[in-house]
């Protein structure tokens, strides 16, 4: 291409997603840590703290109701103050209450700064969900969306064995491995979120680092995909806390989460107790086996999704995947069996929610899309306070550490049938315009 030529939406697509992908990511990462790191602490937090199985399952849970309450508000927040200034103030916020877990010594400390952290990270996902919407067209949102998913396996596969070897740090200036645990991973996420406000730009009229002609190739397809969403979703915000099909999304999303932390919190021990082993770096190590499957399926079937337009019929195949492993992680004896069932329970469940996201993103729009991504991602993330104490409930009605899982798989596969059935064939993605896409030379 001439080097005064324009870039093709293609080349643009690529040039945002290699400026702004990384970084998402990097926070994905450490936000997915600190949600998820009670999972390595839990026996030596137990140990310490006194905390009963039942009371375990409820802190882990009570992140969510902080999270659900205030995902709304925030989202709209973002969305009048910008994302460089809000994603800045919800980093270092749930990174201050992540380290402050390292005093939770009590359950009642531990209840209200399980809380206090699902309301200091309320609105990061949903976010930046809606932050893409800015940056990225219809055609190329669920490559992008599925880039930053990355984030849950990433999170695992590198934060598995950091969280394990800070366990290890036990005893050194006369902390414990757990609270070396919050303290590190929380500090982590405040820094980050400082680099955030220097590093984030709003939207592609504020991107010195693409040209006026970039700049306004892609406003020009973000306006088409904007111009048909507005043709046929709602327009107002309460409009979109009431709509019948945002309501349907919520709860199809509430039962993916379910499946989703069901499985996260207790990760470690189950595949500890698969190698006959306590939880450590080598734990760390075999529970990223799980997350590098679900890498190469996330990076896998979005891409192919956007090519054929068949985000529908692969989030169904995901889902199903996904609760047929979950429950037979939980039937399985033979360590090699239950870790090939995780890593299919784990692609499943990872690789649908790039999916799913695009039913949302090509029916909303505007301060719409805020509120609507946002209720769909509060009232589905109110799937990880129930999954716990559900699945610890299950394992004690019948008896089996293996009923709890079942009843988690089972809730990924009404979510597949939900999917299938009820929600409504998606619409064809919205064409950029010609003049858009066509390249100068």
């Amino acid at each position: 291409m001439n080097a005064q030529a324009p870039a093709t939406l293609t080349a643009i697509d690529g040039k945002v997603m290699r400026r702004l992908l990384p970084f998402l990511l990097l926070m994905y990462v450490l936000a997915f840590l600190d949600r998820a790191n009670i999972g390595f602490a839990q026996k030596a937090l137990q140990h310490d703290t006194g905390l009963s199985n039942a009371a375990f399952a409820f802190g882990a849970g009570v992140f969510f109701i902080g999270y659900a309450l205030f995902e709304v508000p925030s989202n709209l927040l973002l969305h009048r103050f910008g994302a460089r200034v809000w994603m800045c103030r919800i980093m270092v916020t749930w990174g201050l209450v992540s380290a402050a877990m390292s005093l939770a010594h009590t359950p009642a400390a531990f209840y209200t700064l399980r809380f206090l952290l699902g309301v200091a990270e309320a609105g990061f996902f949903p976010g930046v969900i809606y932050y893409l919407t800015h940056w990225f067209p219809q055609a190329s949102r669920a490559r992008a969306v599925g880039v930053f998913y990355f984030g849950a396996p990433l999170a695992f596969i590198f934060g598995s064995p950091l969280s394990g070897s800070l366990l290890e740090l036990h005893g050194a200036l006369g902390l414990a491995g757990w609270q070396w645990l919050f303290l590190i991973e929380g500090a982590l996420a405040s820094v980050v979120g400082v680099w955030a406000f220097w590093y984030l730009d709003n939207r592609p009229e504020d991107a010195r680092w693409l040209d006026a002609q970039e700049r306004a190739t892609l406003r020009a397809a973000l306006d088409d995909d904007a111009l048909a969403a507005s043709a046929h979703g709602p327009h107002r915000i309460l409009g979109a806390l009431l709509d019948r099909r945002v309501l349907l999304l919520s709860a199809i999303y509430l039962l993916i989460q379910m499946s989703v932390y069901g499985v996260i919190f207790y990760l470690p021990q189950q595949v500890a107790a698969l190698l006959g082993t306590t939880v450590g770096f080598r734990v760390g190590l075999v529970a990223a086996l799980p997350w590098l499957c679900a890498l190469a399926v996330t990076w896998y079937v979005p891409r192919r999704a956007d090519r054929f337009g068949s985000h529908r019929r692969w989030s169904v195949a995901l889902l199903v995947l996904a609760g047929l492993g979950i429950a037979v992680s939980g039937l399985a004896h033979n360590p090699a069996l239950g870790l090939l069932a995780l890593c299919c329970a784990a692609s499943g469940f990872i690789a649908a929610q790039p999916l799913f996201w695009t039913f949302p993103t090509r029916y909303l729009t505007g301060a719409a899309a805020a509120g609507g991504i946002a209720l769909i991602n509060s009232l589905g993330g109110l799937g990880g306070f129930i999954a716990p104490s559900l699945r610890t409930a299950a394992e004690h009605a019948f008896s089996s550490t293996s009923a709890g899982l079942v009843v988690l798989g089972l809730s990924s596969l009404l979510a597949a049938l939900m999917i299938g059935t009820l929600l409504r064939r998606e619409t064809a993605y919205p064409l950029p315009s010609q003049s858009v896409l066509r390249r100068v030379r």
